[in-house]
Formats: structure tokens, sequence, C-alpha cells
């Protein structure tokens, strides 16, 4: 699994996994009790969606059409 976004707005990471949901891309959102638990304090904490390799490139390009191309982790170009 890659990672898509990481980010510490909790309204787009909801966005991020409705589209997700939508579009049948499987994901996992890690990191969310140490956000909770860690983030309001250091605020260097993100939450992370991941989605395997098959539907990578689907789920950037998803992304990109909702507005959302700065979020994207962009350590691999595709």
């Amino acid at each position: 699994m890659d990672e898509l976004i990481k980010t510490n707005n909790p309204v787009t990471l909801s966005f991020v996994e409705a589209l997700l949901r939508d579009a049948d891309i499987p994901f996992q959102s890690l990191d969310h009790n140490m956000s909770t638990l860690y983030g309001s304090i250091l605020h260097q904490i993100a939450r992370r969606v991941l989605v395997d390799d098959a539907h990578l490139l689907r789920a950037r390009q998803l992304l990109r059409d909702a507005g959302l191309e700065k979020e994207l982790d962009c350590s691999v170009d595709d």
C-alpha cells in the first residue's frame, strides 16, 4: 500500500474517504489515535490514507479531479 495523502484536516480526510468509498477504491486510514492524542499538542502527527498499488493512479486522479491536488503525496510521480 502507498500513501495517498497525509493531513491534519478532518474535513479533508472525511471528504477523501467519501470520494474513495464512492469510487469503490479500497483504502486504509492510519494514525487516527496518535493524531487525536498528540496532534493538538505537536501539530506534527497527521493522519494518513493508504491505497493499494493497483488503485493508486486512479485514486490520485480522483483527488485531482476533486481539486485536492495540493493534498497528494507527490513523492512518487505517476
